[in-house]
């Protein structure tokens, strides 16, 4: 069931996105735009948008973004239909009985009902915890890990009785049935009957970043295997796209992250006052992980245990982060004698712990201490094979400047002679016939920084997104482009996709109208609310005169079109006629002018 489109467009009309978002925003006019601290993420300089015009906002820092109605949703932790009424009780308009919707809408209320589901196991959790049985849970909590009750109730944690089968009774008496709870991963079902996931278990909901529970982590109480166990990936729960904590952290005011190892980790720091940590679930660390991070901040601080395990996931997590652009830097507290940061909060104060945060070291740094231990320096051969090996680690870095600046630090903290190193890298960029060219397999630079391909990739996508903007903003203008460009021009993804919509004639969409199409997909609102922010890192049109605009539209056509003519040219291979067509069309491509006034007529 849902709303028609109308009713939706009505009641989002109704309430001017800079009113409502300035309820919990302290927002400043600049421009034509309203700015202020993104409520999304922790920052010092105002980066999140509010366009009046469009009815939309934007965070250049996090990338949030949407329209009122997904404000609610993402700020509130309402579902679509929550936000709606609250936006109707609002406005004064009486919402009508909801019409029938297709599979999407099916789909969407299983994942309420899930949600619903979860949330329902996390509240019987908690409340088991006060119970006589589970007075093991409770003390477990308070007496080994030394929690407050305040913190058992900011993290929602709870008990899961020894009846193996305690919660299916409970979700049965309030009517759920059993093939909802076999999707919910919650029970399973079996010859024998149903029985419970988690049972025995002190249980720590999983939260998304918009605080719904997702999933559940229990760790057994006495004997047994596994100690620790998660729910399975569901619709609603994807351990690859979550975090730990990450509901909490995202808030937080600092300009990193802590990634630690386990749930009592993340819970440890947070009560020491370190609400800036987080925890993968129960799987490696990947690359969407570091992609979901990268929202948030720029810098990330590997907290994982000091054992041999910890090191091999810190060691792990360092590449995956930097490839996603991010700053790494490992916290060291081996010598306390301590393993993990639970165990470092039991026994020292959280100002003894900020110091060795901010003693943290460079994540390459680190890794070569690390490679050194593998090597006896007693033995003369062992000290070539290190050096050796810390050459061929230092020629993975792409960029000279910081390849030069990496050798002095590894140099001057190995007690390698710097010349020795210098020459040594060199020797093997050399024969390996990579001096003057990028390594074969180089280590990304730290930060945003790109190579050449990937700077004309960048180049690419930035005349795609400001043309879309663009077209957006002004219907008049698809005329102009049509004979020149087709959707398929468009790089897949999120820019093909909105580029098939206006060609299909849906362009009449205004921004804010084009965020609802993405109101329960929060990656790809995030992407289209940059695309329709796109003139805003440009001249706005309004600024912008007549000649400059059509200059720059021009070059945008010309960008977009010449790189889908050299993909079908290196592609049309032994056909003259179609390679003999493209080549014309390219050769006209270079003699584009667009000038819109001959356009209209």
């Amino acid at each position: 069931m849902r709303y028609s489109e109308e009713i939706i467009e009505e009641v989002r009309n109704a309430n001017d996105i800079v009113e409502v978002i300035g309820q919990y925003v302290r927002l400043t006019k600049k421009g034509s735009n309203y700015f202020g601290l993104c409520p999304f993420h922790g920052e010092k300089t105002a980066s999140f948008s509010v366009s009046p015009q469009k009815q939309i906002y934007y965070c250049f820092g996090c990338g949030a973004g949407g329209n009122v109605i997904t404000f609610l949703m993402e700020y509130e932790n309402y579902s679509f239909t929550e936000a709606l009424k609250v936006l109707a009780d609002r406005a004064h308009i009486q919402l009508p009985k909801q019409e029938p919707g297709g599979m999407r809408r099916e789909e969407q209320e299983l994942r309420t009902k899930l949600l619903e589901i979860n949330k329902t196991a996390a509240l019987y959790f908690y409340e088991q915890l006060k119970t006589e049985e589970g007075r093991i849970g409770y003390s477990y909590f308070r007496e080994k890990r030394r929690l407050s009750d305040a913190t058992i109730t900011h993290f929602g944690l709870g008990y899961a009785k020894k009846s193996p089968d305690a919660l299916y009774r409970y979700l049965k008496e309030k009517g759920y049935g059993d093939e909802l709870l076999r999707e919910s991963g919650l029970i399973q079902f079996s010859e024998r009957g149903a029985r419970d996931k988690f049972w025995n278990r002190v249980m720590f909901p999983i939260m998304d970043v918009n605080n719904r529970v997702v999933g559940f982590g229990g760790r057994v109480m006495g004997e047994g295997e596994p100690k620790y166990l998660n729910s399975p990936e569901t619709k609603i729960f994807d351990k690859s796209r979550n975090l730990y904590g990450l509901n909490f952290a995202r808030r937080s005011r600092k300009d990193y992250i802590l990634l630690c190892e386990g749930y009592m980790d993340v819970i440890a720091l947070h009560q020491a006052g370190f609400t800036n940590a987080v925890a993968s679930l129960g799987t490696a660390f990947n690359e969407k992980h570091a992609q979901l991070l990268k929202r948030y901040t720029n810098n990330v601080i590997l907290t994982q245990d000091n054992d041999e395990a910890g090191i091999r996931a810190k060691l792990r997590a360092f590449p995956i982060l930097r490839e996603a652009g991010l700053q790494v830097r490992v916290l060291d507290t081996s010598e306390t004698g301590y393993k993990d940061p639970d165990e470092c909060l039991q026994h020292l104060t959280p100002e003894e712990y900020e110091s060795y945060i901010r003693k943290s070291k460079n994540a390459f740094l680190y890794e070569i201490d690390m490679l050194r231990r593998s090597y006896q320096f007693s033995d003369p051969a062992e000290v070539t094979a290190f050096y050796n090996e810390t050459a061929e680690r230092l020629c993975m870095f792409s960029e000279e400047l910081e390849r030069r600046n990496y050798i002095q630090a590894v140099s001057r903290e190995q007690q390698i002679p710097c010349q020795q190193l210098q020459e040594l890298v060199e020797k093997k960029m050399l024969r390996a016939g990579l001096r003057g060219q990028k390594p074969k397999e180089p280590l990304p630079a730290a930060g945003p920084r790109s190579s050449a391909p990937e700077k004309k990739r960048a180049a690419a996508s930035k005349s795609e997104r400001l043309l879309l903007s663009w077209l957006f903003a002004r219907q008049d203008l698809r005329a102009c482009v049509e004979a020149w460009l087709k959707p398929g021009d468009f790089s897949e993804g999120i820019c093909r996709e909105l580029a098939e919509l206006l060609w299909q004639g849906k362009g009449e969409l205004d921004p804010a109208g084009l965020m609802d199409l993405y109101a329960e997909d929060e990656e790809k609102r995030r992407e289209a609310g940059a695309i329709l922010n796109a003139d805003a890192a440009h001249k706005s049109l309004e600024d912008m005169s007549a000649a400059d605009f059509e200059k720059a539209l021009t070059e945008a056509v010309r960008s977009i079109r010449r790189r889908a003519l050299e993909a079908e040219i290196a592609e049309a291979g032994p056909d003259l006629a179609r390679l003999q067509q493209l080549l014309s069309e390219k050769e006209a491509l270079n003699r584009l002018v667009i000038h819109l006034e001959e356009m209209k007529r």
